[in-house]
């Protein structure tokens, strides 16, 4: 069985950094693709960041592009996505998610791809 825990969420004001780490269990991480997804209050959840193993492919939303930053280390089964710059309107649940396989940049945005899903963590940004 495939668990993915997430860690790392935390109440930051607004500039500060966090880093989410994602430990995935009962499969190997290096023949998955990994999304980092977030959804706000009364938000549709949305695709943050994903990386496949497809020629180490990495993707991420437009307004995180710069700030945010997907890696994963095999050896650890773990993916980490670092965040610089935390803005307010990053408020929201995170979620880990694991697809089977790899994909393209842009598939990786889609969250049906994905089959296995973390609890989420929260990250609050104060002004």
């Amino acid at each position: 069985q495939v668990q993915l825990v997430e860690s790392g969420g935390g109440l930051v004001q607004a500039g500060s950094s966090l880093t989410l780490a994602c430990v995935v269990s009962g499969r190997t991480l290096g023949s998955m693709t990994m999304g980092w997804f977030r959804q706000g209050p009364g938000k549709e959840r949305e695709f943050v960041a994903g990386t496949t193993t497809l020629r180490g492919s990495t993707g991420y939303r437009d307004s995180v592009k710069g700030r945010f930053t997907i890696s994963r280390d095999n050896a650890k089964n773990t993916v980490y996505l670092q965040m610089n710059s935390l803005k307010p309107e990053d408020t929201a649940r995170y979620y880990c998610a694991a697809a089977q396989g790899a994909t393209t940049a842009l598939s990786m945005r889609d969250k049906r791809l994905y089959v296995y899903w973390g609890q989420g963590i929260q990250v609050t940004v104060s002004e």
